[in-house]
Protein backbone atom coordinates (compact mmCIF):
# COMPACT_ATOMS: atom_id res chain seq x y z
CA UNK A 1 0.00 0.00 0.00
CA UNK A 2 1.39 3.53 -0.83
CA UNK A 3 0.02 6.40 1.26
CA UNK A 4 0.24 10.64 0.86
CA UNK A 5 -0.67 12.81 3.81
CA UNK A 6 -0.79 16.15 3.32
CA UNK A 7 1.78 16.65 0.42
CA UNK A 8 2.61 20.07 -0.79
CA UNK A 9 5.16 21.14 -3.25
CA UNK A 10 5.77 24.99 -4.71
CA UNK A 11 8.21 25.78 -7.52
CA UNK A 12 9.44 29.47 -8.05
CA UNK A 13 7.46 29.93 -11.42
CA UNK A 14 4.56 27.88 -11.16
CA UNK A 15 3.57 28.57 -7.55
CA UNK A 16 1.84 26.17 -5.64
CA UNK A 17 1.19 22.82 -7.37
CA UNK A 18 0.20 20.33 -4.37
CA UNK A 19 -1.38 21.93 -1.76
CA UNK A 20 -1.71 19.82 1.03
CA UNK A 21 -2.82 16.52 -0.75
CA UNK A 22 -3.45 12.81 0.64
CA UNK A 23 -4.14 9.20 -1.18
CA UNK A 24 -4.33 5.69 -0.34
CA UNK A 25 -3.54 3.43 -3.07
CA UNK A 26 -4.41 -0.27 -1.12
CA UNK A 27 -2.08 -3.29 -2.46
CA UNK A 28 -3.37 -4.54 -6.13
CA UNK A 29 -5.85 -1.30 -6.48
CA UNK A 30 -5.63 1.10 -9.80
CA UNK A 31 -6.01 3.85 -9.23
CA UNK A 32 -6.56 7.20 -12.60
CA UNK A 33 -5.57 10.39 -12.11
CA UNK A 34 -6.68 13.43 -14.64
CA UNK A 35 -6.47 17.12 -15.05
CA UNK A 36 -5.74 19.53 -16.94
CA UNK A 37 -1.55 20.14 -18.10
CA UNK A 38 0.10 22.03 -15.61
CA UNK A 39 -2.29 20.63 -13.33
CA UNK A 40 0.65 19.01 -11.27
CA UNK A 41 0.21 15.46 -12.58
CA UNK A 42 3.60 14.17 -13.30
CA UNK A 43 5.00 15.89 -9.99
CA UNK A 44 3.12 13.84 -7.67
CA UNK A 45 4.05 10.82 -9.46
CA UNK A 46 7.69 11.57 -9.11
CA UNK A 47 7.10 12.38 -5.67
CA UNK A 48 5.44 8.95 -5.61
CA UNK A 49 8.55 7.79 -7.17
CA UNK A 50 10.89 9.46 -5.22
CA UNK A 51 12.27 11.02 -7.80
CA UNK A 52 11.22 14.41 -6.35
CA UNK A 53 11.21 15.71 -2.93
CA UNK A 54 7.78 17.13 -1.34
CA UNK A 55 8.52 20.72 0.44
CA UNK A 56 6.36 18.85 3.11
CA UNK A 57 4.13 15.91 4.28
CA UNK A 58 5.24 12.34 4.46
CA UNK A 59 4.84 9.39 1.96
CA UNK A 60 4.44 5.60 3.37
CA UNK A 61 4.67 2.48 1.87
CA UNK A 62 3.57 -0.47 3.66
CA UNK A 63 3.42 1.21 6.94
CA UNK A 64 7.33 2.47 6.30
CA UNK A 65 7.52 6.14 6.14
CA UNK A 66 9.86 6.46 2.86
CA UNK A 67 10.15 10.09 2.54
CA UNK A 68 13.38 10.85 3.83
CA UNK A 69 15.36 8.01 1.30
CA UNK A 70 17.15 10.08 -1.00
CA UNK A 71 20.32 8.99 -3.06
CA UNK A 72 21.40 5.71 -3.35
CA UNK A 73 18.38 4.49 -0.48
CA UNK A 74 15.91 6.29 -3.21
CA UNK A 75 17.34 4.53 -5.90
CA UNK A 76 17.39 1.17 -4.11
CA UNK A 77 13.66 1.46 -3.50
CA UNK A 78 13.07 2.07 -6.86
CA UNK A 79 14.94 -0.87 -8.09
CA UNK A 80 13.31 -3.21 -5.52
CA UNK A 81 9.68 -1.70 -5.39
CA UNK A 82 8.34 0.97 -8.49
CA UNK A 83 8.27 -0.01 -12.42
CA UNK A 84 8.03 3.06 -14.42
CA UNK A 85 6.27 3.58 -17.65
CA UNK A 86 6.36 7.08 -19.33
CA UNK A 87 4.51 8.28 -22.81
CA UNK A 88 7.62 7.71 -24.86
CA UNK A 89 8.86 4.37 -24.60
CA UNK A 90 12.60 5.42 -23.53
CA UNK A 91 14.22 2.48 -25.19
CA UNK A 92 17.54 2.73 -25.55
CA UNK A 93 18.37 2.66 -29.75
CA UNK A 94 21.40 0.78 -29.38
CA UNK A 95 20.20 -2.56 -27.26
CA UNK A 96 17.46 -4.81 -28.81
CA UNK A 97 14.11 -5.16 -27.18
CA UNK A 98 15.22 -8.26 -25.56
CA UNK A 99 18.76 -6.52 -24.02
CA UNK A 100 16.34 -3.44 -23.25
CA UNK A 101 14.04 -5.20 -20.99
CA UNK A 102 16.86 -6.81 -19.03
CA UNK A 103 18.37 -3.71 -18.52
CA UNK A 104 17.36 -2.99 -15.57
CA UNK A 105 19.03 -6.38 -14.01
CA UNK A 106 22.11 -5.32 -16.20
CA UNK A 107 22.67 -2.09 -14.40
CA UNK A 108 22.63 -3.54 -11.47
CA UNK A 109 25.04 -6.33 -12.19
CA UNK A 110 22.97 -9.16 -11.23
CA UNK A 111 21.89 -11.16 -14.72
CA UNK A 112 23.54 -14.28 -13.57
CA UNK A 113 21.72 -14.47 -9.79
CA UNK A 114 18.41 -13.74 -11.60
CA UNK A 115 15.89 -16.85 -10.37
CA UNK A 116 14.47 -19.18 -13.02
CA UNK A 117 11.38 -18.12 -11.77
CA UNK A 118 12.30 -14.20 -12.94
CA UNK A 119 12.93 -15.49 -16.14
CA UNK A 120 9.78 -17.48 -16.26
CA UNK A 121 7.77 -14.67 -15.68
CA UNK A 122 9.66 -12.30 -18.53
CA UNK A 123 9.49 -15.22 -20.78
CA UNK A 124 5.36 -15.53 -19.85
CA UNK A 125 5.17 -11.33 -20.00
CA UNK A 126 6.68 -11.38 -23.38
CA UNK A 127 4.14 -13.74 -24.74
CA UNK A 128 1.53 -12.20 -23.19
CA UNK A 129 1.90 -8.68 -24.80
CA UNK A 130 2.59 -10.57 -28.03
CA UNK A 131 6.28 -9.41 -28.60
CA UNK A 132 8.65 -12.74 -28.56
CA UNK A 133 9.02 -11.70 -32.56
CA UNK A 134 10.69 -8.85 -31.85
CA UNK A 135 13.08 -9.66 -29.02
CA UNK A 136 15.93 -9.39 -31.14
CA UNK A 137 15.11 -6.43 -33.18
CA UNK A 138 16.28 -3.22 -32.53
CA UNK A 139 13.64 -0.18 -31.16
CA UNK A 140 13.92 1.80 -34.23
CA UNK A 141 12.74 -1.17 -36.44
CA UNK A 142 9.56 -2.16 -34.90
CA UNK A 143 6.21 0.01 -33.95
CA UNK A 144 5.53 2.50 -31.67
CA UNK A 145 2.99 0.07 -30.12
CA UNK A 146 5.26 -2.52 -30.07
CA UNK A 147 7.91 -0.40 -28.36
CA UNK A 148 5.57 0.45 -25.84
CA UNK A 149 4.58 -2.92 -25.00
CA UNK A 150 8.20 -3.82 -24.25
CA UNK A 151 8.42 -0.91 -22.04
CA UNK A 152 5.32 -2.79 -20.19
CA UNK A 153 7.58 -5.98 -19.74
CA UNK A 154 10.27 -3.86 -18.94
CA UNK A 155 8.52 -2.10 -16.12
CA UNK A 156 6.81 -5.69 -14.85
CA UNK A 157 10.38 -7.15 -15.17
CA UNK A 158 10.36 -7.02 -11.40
CA UNK A 159 7.49 -7.96 -10.12
CA UNK A 160 7.74 -4.15 -8.85
CA UNK A 161 4.95 -3.93 -5.72
CA UNK A 162 3.99 -0.60 -7.12
CA UNK A 163 3.98 0.58 -10.64
CA UNK A 164 3.41 4.32 -12.12
CA UNK A 165 2.91 5.22 -15.45
CA UNK A 166 2.99 8.81 -16.72
CA UNK A 167 0.74 8.56 -19.98
CA UNK A 168 1.44 5.29 -20.92
CA UNK A 169 -0.94 5.28 -23.83
CA UNK A 170 -0.53 9.45 -24.85
CA UNK A 171 2.12 8.96 -27.65
CA UNK A 172 0.06 6.04 -29.50
CA UNK A 173 -2.62 6.52 -32.05
CA UNK A 174 -6.79 5.61 -31.42
CA UNK A 175 -6.48 2.26 -32.08
CA UNK A 176 -3.16 1.25 -30.32
CA UNK A 177 -4.03 3.24 -27.37
CA UNK A 178 -7.28 1.84 -26.79
CA UNK A 179 -5.33 -1.98 -26.80
CA UNK A 180 -2.82 -0.79 -24.76
CA UNK A 181 -5.25 0.69 -21.89
CA UNK A 182 -6.91 -2.75 -21.44
CA UNK A 183 -3.83 -4.83 -21.98
CA UNK A 184 -2.08 -2.44 -18.89
CA UNK A 185 -4.90 -2.82 -16.93
CA UNK A 186 -4.92 -6.81 -17.45
CA UNK A 187 -1.50 -6.99 -16.71
CA UNK A 188 -1.98 -4.63 -13.68
CA UNK A 189 -4.48 -7.49 -12.65
CA UNK A 190 -2.96 -10.44 -13.15
CA UNK A 191 0.28 -9.24 -11.32
CA UNK A 192 -1.21 -7.71 -8.47
CA UNK A 193 1.03 -4.64 -8.86
CA UNK A 194 -0.55 -1.31 -7.13
CA UNK A 195 -0.67 0.74 -10.02
CA UNK A 196 -1.46 4.50 -10.46
CA UNK A 197 -1.90 6.04 -13.91
CA UNK A 198 -1.70 9.64 -14.76
CA UNK A 199 -3.76 10.40 -18.04
CA UNK A 200 -6.06 12.57 -20.22
CA UNK A 201 -7.49 9.73 -22.17
CA UNK A 202 -10.58 9.23 -20.26
CA UNK A 203 -11.44 5.46 -21.73
CA UNK A 204 -8.01 4.93 -19.76
CA UNK A 205 -9.22 6.59 -16.89
CA UNK A 206 -12.07 4.19 -17.07
CA UNK A 207 -10.58 1.26 -17.03
CA UNK A 208 -8.88 1.99 -13.42
CA UNK A 209 -10.94 1.13 -10.22
CA UNK A 210 -10.85 4.81 -8.87
CA UNK A 211 -10.37 7.80 -10.19
CA UNK A 212 -9.49 11.28 -9.52
CA UNK A 213 -9.01 15.07 -10.83
CA UNK A 214 -5.90 16.72 -9.67
CA UNK A 215 -7.61 20.52 -9.51
CA UNK A 216 -6.08 23.50 -7.31
CA UNK A 217 -3.38 21.03 -5.70
CA UNK A 218 -5.97 18.37 -4.40
CA UNK A 219 -7.21 15.44 -5.14
CA UNK A 220 -11.25 15.41 -5.88
CA UNK A 221 -12.96 11.76 -6.17
CA UNK A 222 -14.57 11.04 -9.73
CA UNK A 223 -18.03 10.02 -9.16
CA UNK A 224 -19.00 7.77 -12.05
Amino acid sequence: MIELKDICKAFILRGVVLDGLSLTAPEGSSVAITGPSGSGKTTLLNIIGLLEKPDSGSLHFNGNEITALTGDDAAAFRHRHVGFIFQEHLLLPHLTIRENIWLPFLAGGNKHSVSAETEAHITAMAERTGITGILDKYPFTVSGGEAQRAAFVRALANKPALLLADEPTGSLDRKNSQLLGELLAELNRESGSTLIVVTHSERLAAAMETQYELTDGKLIPVQR
